[in-house]
């Protein structure tokens, strides 16, 4: 039987990022709570249940910086990012 997946470590942040939608227009602001080398957990100032499966994510407002990130979980304002 394989070892269970260990998970990667995540790191306390609390940094405000812009996360963008369909070819980077209208960047909405979010709050990065933590982040590890495969994800993130984010907060937004609305409800998260209406985020798209791949957002773009980035700690400045320039639409072409940033990292993919597929949604892979929704709860209330939160959201749970694993980059790609």
């Amino acid at each position: 039987m394989p070892p269970p997946k260990k998970r990667a470590e995540r790191k306390l942040l609390s940094r405000h990022a812009w996360i963008t939608l369909d070819g980077g227009f209208a960047a909405r602001h979010c709050l990065v709570q933590d982040i590890s080398d495969t994800g993130a957990k984010i907060t937004l100032d609305e409800d998260a249940s209406q985020l798209p499966g791949v957002i773009r994510m980035a700690f400045a407002r320039d639409a072409r910086t940033g990292r993919s990130c597929q949604v892979v979980w929704r709860r209330g304002k939160s959201a749970g990012v694993k980059f790609i």
